[in-house]
């Protein structure tokens, strides 16, 4: 069956919610018509706006879950960088320096199932800090925490909380045993009702099929996530994914737009894996992105702040 995507669009810019039947069509859907489509829907409700954020390892490695995609898993066997939290003033002076590029947004992530009460007690210091010092959104990833850690977190001033669901509930149980796919939405579920925005999405190229991907956008849709990374694998040695063949850059397109469809008002962020894409993923942005990871990070790296913000100025978006 053969869809009208500007019928479609316009559909969706007046308030339609697609459902998973419609959603399977735009897979045979003409990638570049699909694409300006897709940024028509982004440009009604973002205009020209994109958010960048920009993050710090606080904790890595020696992870006790076990990601198959994931450099930090302790039982995977890589050659990642090892190291307990990071002095506070580290932390403090790296969100400083990306308020100072103009970033909006700057988080800690940190390695393993959650912090201890030590180094929690420590991050609720650090943000505490950072509150008071740094012009900039603060954001944290930290794993698995209670009720009164994430109240704990938005007292700090933390205002947004990340945690991936990675891929659809199907396709999780072939990415992680150590922790199901529910422990991730009751998670999510916890930040929300302690007042916090959450920034969840997942990673595409790990073997999963189209579905598992529509199926995990439809999931953030019931859980009314309005920031979603989607990130692409990067096979890395000594993962259980490291032979994996990399996903094509017109799936990686595809995937964004479609996302829009389903999730038009949130902030699809362009997240790790972008230097699998042709100049660092411009073309995402006009397909439906409206938010990156920016800096030298992690499988993001490949792009600095600086050529983040000239890519977007002459794509004539305001950084916000």
């Amino acid at each position: 069956m053969k869809i009208d995507l500007k019928k479609l669009s316009q559909e969706i810019i007046n308030g339609k919610k697609i459902d998973k039947e419609t959603a399977l069509l735009l897979l045979d859907a003409d990638l570049d018509t699909l694409c300006q489509e897709a940024d028509k829907i982004r440009a009604a409700f973002m205009a020209n706006k994109v958010n960048l954020c920009s993050i710090i390892s606080g904790i890595e490695g020696r992870c006790s879950e076990d990601c198959k995609f994931c450099a930090q898993s302790g039982h995977n066997k890589c050659n990642c960088d090892v190291h307990s939290l990071l002095p506070d003033e580290t932390v403090i002076a790296a969100a400083k320096a990306n308020a100072n590029a103009g970033v909006k947004r700057f988080a800690m992530v940190n390695s393993g199932r959650c912090p201890s009460a030590a180094d929690f007690e420590r991050i609720i210091s650090i943000y505490e800090k950072m509150s008071r010092e740094v012009d900039i959104n603060l954001c944290c990833s930290l794993g698995f925490l209670t009720n009164e850690q994430f109240i704990r977190l938005k007292n700090a001033g933390v205002k947004y909380v990340h945690c991936n669901l990675e891929s659809s509930r199907n396709y999780f149980e072939k990415v992680c045993s150590t922790h199901s796919y529910d422990e991730k939405i009751e998670n999510i579920r916890r930040a929300k009702d302690a007042g916090l925005n959450v920034c969840s999405g997942g990673i595409i190229g790990m073997g999963e099929g189209w579905m598992d991907r529509i199926d995990m956008a439809f999931e953030l849709r019931a859980l009314d996530i309005k920031s979603i990374p989607v990130n692409t694998l990067v096979p890395i040695p000594g993962t259980p994914f490291e032979n994996i063949k990399r996903i094509s850059e017109n799936d990686i397109l595809r995937c964004i737009a479609i996302y829009r469809f389903i999730n038009p008002d949130a902030d699809i962020r362009l997240a790790g894996g972008r230097i699998l894409m042709k100049d660092n993923g411009k073309k995402a942005f006009s397909c439906g992105a409206s938010a990156s990871i920016t800096g030298n990070m992690l499988t993001t790296s490949g792009a600095t702040i600086k050529e983040d913000m000239a890519m977007l100025k002459e794509l004539g978006r305001i950084v916000s």
